[in-house]
């Protein structure tokens, strides 16, 4: 059993048992959160599609860490001008452990 969910402005493929990093949600380590944009449920029964979400199912998930990942070095440039920018970046994100899909 499968589902594909929406947040944070991206698309996600979890299962049951599983960790995944999403977007950063407002969210305290050790709290539960569900999950309610399922874009689309496959389990024994076969696969269900929304239009655009599938009515009536959600993720039951735990946080288990707010973080941020690898820092990455953006440097813009244009030949000539003298023009030069250098940026770190460092993304905010939030690890969850799914632990129930309903539908």
């Amino acid at each position: 059993m499968y589902a594909i969910i929406q947040t944070g402005g991206k698309q996600y493929k979890v299962a049951e048992g599983e960790m995944v990093k999403v977007e950063k949600l407002q969210a305290e380590a050790g709290d539960k959160i569900t999950l309610d944009q399922v874009l689309m449920l496959k389990d024994d029964n076969g696969t269900r599609i929304g239009n655009p979400l599938v009515a009536g199912a959600k993720i039951t998930a735990a946080v288990l860490e707010q973080g941020r990942g690898k820092k990455i070095t953006v440097y813009k440039y244009k030949r000539r001008k003298n023009e030069r920018k250098k940026q770190g970046h460092r993304q905010a994100y939030t690890k969850l452990l799914i632990e129930k899909i309903e539908g």
